[in-house]
């Protein structure tokens, strides 16, 4: 199994315990996790992933 280079969120808190991490196990796939559950991952693909941003950015987060 191939280990995941997980890279913290600029917003994160200083001090690590709120962090969102984001991973790349492929090309098209994206990993999420807490930094203080790490063993919880979420694994979605770039084009859902972007497509939640958006939504949020634009306020149709609900």
């Amino acid at each position: 199994m191939t280990r995941l280079k997980w890279i913290k969120s600029s917003y994160s808190e200083a001090s690590g315990n709120a962090c969102v991490e984001i991973a790349a196990p492929g090309p098209e796939n994206i990993a999420l996790r807490e930094s203080d559950s790490p063993a919880r991952v979420l694994n979605t693909d770039r084009a859902v992933l972007g497509a939640l941003v958006r939504s949020v950015k634009a306020g149709l987060g609900g």
